[in-house]
């Protein structure tokens, strides 16, 4: 039998409301990764600005279940600037207006509710869906659906998603078999089921990738991706990534052989060089209006946002979807985005981040911003593997596991 390996999650960036990650040692950040408290037991991490929610599954004879579908459902705390904790959630998804858990409430189906997050999940939620009740999306019936699981803020019928604002619940047309979206700051990124990506939202920083700045009300094909196949998308603020599926070319002896790709294609706003374009020095003083703490924080953020222009020899903004080469050649699997900082996971387990670093979320021991990937020396110099990455607007939680002994 095969040695089990230990995981862990871990924390690193802002934490000025005193959200888990790691220590935090009574500072707004932490510059390099900490292991977050019990981390041995969480499933899944959901970040906001000022709050995370974490997901523990339910313990059954001391076993952790896999698939958590498949159970009474797991456990949601939030820490941060709000608190408080569900049971029976399959699913939770974070945002400032808006929290959102995928709850048994003893049906065969789950519910969808939506929770003002300082409600500390007490009293009723704002907007509920029985998920039975409402319109089925096509092969919602189907043996298997439980597959569309764990994918919030998509629905699990695929067939609409959540938004922070009212009316809260988005349509999506059935025709588009959406298995993943991501949503940015003011635009999101759909991904279907044949690995085509359409994007919709506000675009006056390219983060549409349509070649220009003008919004799109309805999901529009990238046609600059056309005959790609993409494994999966993740959106900043105001910039987009997506990573490549293998696919098949033709053997030396008339075969077919898998080309193992995982090709970056990254686009938007490029302020902070979270596309890894050049850009301003990173170390550049910003204005105090960026550098405010308050409840109104990523507002003030987007008023940054005016000073678009740069001059030539900086990118400013790629309204066109580019191709990103990792060091060394990595192939990436997994990516994720804060609001203007960019994270990827390689095949071989690595980490690189780059972007705004004001608050340590890129993971290298300092505050600097970078315009270029480089690779996080925690994971490695520690022999861990990493699995996971996902991106809160300014910190940065990655689950990673002990290497193989070889």
């Amino acid at each position: 039998m095969a040695e089990r390996r230990h995981g862990a999650w871990f924390g690193f960036g802002f934490c000025g409301f005193g959200q888990a990650l790691g220590s935090g040692n009574g500072h707004h950040s932490v510059p390099s990764p900490e292991p977050l408290h019990a981390s041995d037991d969480i499933c899944q991490v959901s970040a906001s600005w000022s709050y995370t929610a974490l997901m523990t599954p339910p313990q059954v004879h001391g076993m952790r279940p896999t698939p958590l579908y498949h159970t009474g459902g797991g456990r949601v705390e939030l820490s941060g600037s709000v608190s408080g904790a569900a049971d029976g959630c399959r699913d939770v998804w974070a945002s400032e207006g808006l929290l959102v858990l995928l709850r048994d409430k003893g049906g065969s189906s789950p519910e969808l509710q939506a929770w003002v997050p300082g409600s500390a999940l007490q009293g009723e939620p704002i907007w509920v869906q029985n998920l039975v009740s409402g319109a089925k999306a096509e092969g919602e019936d189907e043996p298997g659906n439980d597959s569309r699981m764990g994918t919030l803020p998509l629905l699990p019928c695929a067939g609409a998603y959540v938004t922070p604002q009212p009316p809260f619940c988005q349509p999506l047309a059935p025709e588009l078999r959406v298995r993943q979206l991501a949503l940015g700051a003011e635009h999101a990124l759909l991904l279907c089921d044949a690995g085509q990506v359409f994007s919709r939202g506000g675009g006056r920083h390219g983060q549409l990738g349509h070649g220009t700045l003008e919004a799109e009300l309805e999901p529009r094909l990238l046609e600059a991706l056309q005959g790609l196949r993409m494994a999966e998308v993740a959106a900043g603020g105001w910039h987009s990534v997506c990573v490549s599926e293998g696919c098949l070319r033709p053997g030396s002896h008339g075969g077919r052989e898998e080309v193992q790709t995982g090709d970056i294609y990254i686009w938007g706003w490029n302020e902070s060089g979270q596309l890894a374009l050049p850009t301003r020095n990173g170390t550049e003083k910003k204005t105090e209006r960026e550098e405010g703490l308050n409840e109104d924080g990523l507002k003030e953020e987007e008023a940054a946002v005016a000073d678009a222009a740069a001059p030539a020899h900086f990118i400013a903004i790629q309204p066109f979807p580019a191709l990103l080469d990792l060091p060394l050649g990595s192939d990436a699997v997994k990516a994720s985005c804060g609001s203007r900082h960019t994270a990827v996971v390689t095949r071989t387990g690595e980490l690189y981040t780059w972007g705004w670093g004001k608050y340590g979320q890129l993971g290298h021991k300092d505050s600097t911003s970078l315009d270029r990937p480089c690779r996080v020396e925690y994971f490695t110099e520690r022999q861990l593997e990493v699995r996971d990455v996902t991106c809160g607007p300014w910190n940065t939680y990655v689950y990673a596991m002990e290497r193989e002994k070889s």
